[in-house]
């Protein structure tokens, strides 16, 4: 049993260390929403993977503080003994909606327990590995040279798959030329929603690269399409603003929709619903695998514990602290060796706040005593 005792948010502004581009636009600057959760003595931390504008999610920082503060609050403060993390789902079911921000103080109770257990994370949750396999995501560049220069520096540094994102305009050249370049490596590319069914035709033209998956080509918020367009094509669709939920991936799987899934937990309302898909696709044999959000060393961390468990099998978008920031705010930096990444075994996430560059880069904050 936990006691809470204060909940703290923190709004921070990272720059990334190169522009990152997709279809939704270019991203300079990491703005993240963290959150704190306080008891014995112990603090747990979570992040809330929210973006700074409503373009991968109807969620933002600000939407994400809003909800915490004024609705998420009140329930823990009501609730301040806490059994278990997997209670706080239930708990805040009353709220509609918003799992970016739900996931965030969920992941600070996680946190928390398992701090309170003295195991790391991984272990609390049934992790089975040690090490996990890593990928990369390659943004939109400014033209093919500049990707082919991009993606051999990344395979130098030893990452096992490459991941390219694509957008109508750019898509077959691209493809093709890293394919001709890098024959036999891993490659799978992510649209991010920018294709429609009428774009069947190029989508076609991607089955000649032998890619690994092509990740969420449609609507996020169709699955319909998604089935038509997996029995037009021979690459497995992959499927990541879909599924917000385990019952969302269930119906994704029972109409066919896709072959893998992609598990961003604060995408589908945290840990306890991950835990649910994982537990779906291990029953389905469906491939699972991590995706990031370009997190903060908390919430890397925490995709790190949760690819542990046995139904990740292909290498997630879980990269080296350097791939995006010069100076996190969470010590010890992960780091990239022989293509993987060490999991954490200190107790909890296995990582330290470094306060100094934490306040630094903190543009607002509040606590509150539950």
């Amino acid at each position: 049993m936990i006691k809470l005792e204060r909940m703290s948010l923190f709004l921070v502004e990272l720059p990334l260390v190169s522009p990152f581009g997709t279809s939704f636009g270019e991203e300079r600057t990491k703005h993240a929403l963290l959150v704190s959760l306080t008891a014995d003595g112990l603090m747990g931390w979570g992040e809330c993977v929210a973006g700074s504008g409503p373009w991968f999610s109807s969620e933002t920082v600000e939407t994400a503080r809003y909800i915490i503060s004024e609705y998420i609050k009140p329930i823990l403060s009501a609730h301040k003994l806490l059994e278990h993390p997997s209670d706080l789902p239930k708990l805040f079911s009353p709220i509609r909606g918003h799992p970016m921000a739900k996931a965030a103080v969920e992941a600070a109770a996680w946190d928390l327990f398992a701090k309170s257990q003295k195991k790391p994370l991984f272990q609390v949750l049934g992790g089975v590995r040690e090490e996990i396999p890593a990928g990369v995501s390659v943004g939109i560049q400014p033209d093919v040279p500049s990707l082919l220069s991009t993606v051999e520096n990344f395979l130098s540094e030893g990452y096992l798959r490459i991941k390219l994102k694509i957008k109508p305009g750019w898509d077959l050249a691209p493809v093709q030329a890293v394919r001709e370049r890098f024959s036999d490596i891993l490659l799978s590319v992510d649209a991010n929603a920018a294709y429609r069914f009428a774009d069947l035709p190029t989508l076609k033209e991607l089955d000649r690269f032998g890619l690994l998956m092509i990740e969420q080509p449609l609507g996020f918020d169709d699955l319909l399409e998604h089935a038509r367009l997996s029995q037009e094509l021979a690459t497995p669709i992959c499927l990541d603003e879909s599924i917000d939920s385990a019952h969302r991936a269930w119906e994704a799987l029972e109409l066919g929709a896709c072959r893998i899934i992609n598990v961003k937990q604060g995408r589908v309302g945290g840990i306890t619903e991950a835990l649910e898909i994982h537990r779906l696709a291990m029953e389905r044999h469906i491939p699972l695998w991590c995706g990031g959000m370009l997190e903060t060393g908390i919430g890397r961390a925490l995709n790190v514990h949760l690819a542990t468990l046995p139904g990740f099998t292909l290498p997630h978008d879980i990269s080296a602290t350097r791939r995006y920031f010069r100076e996190d705010i969470a010590d010890p930096p992960f780091e990239l060796r022989h293509g993987h990444i060490p999991v954490p075994q200190r107790p909890g996430l296995g990582v330290e706040i470094n306060w100094d560059r934490l306040l630094r880069s903190c543009t607002w904050s509040r606590t509150w005593k539950l």
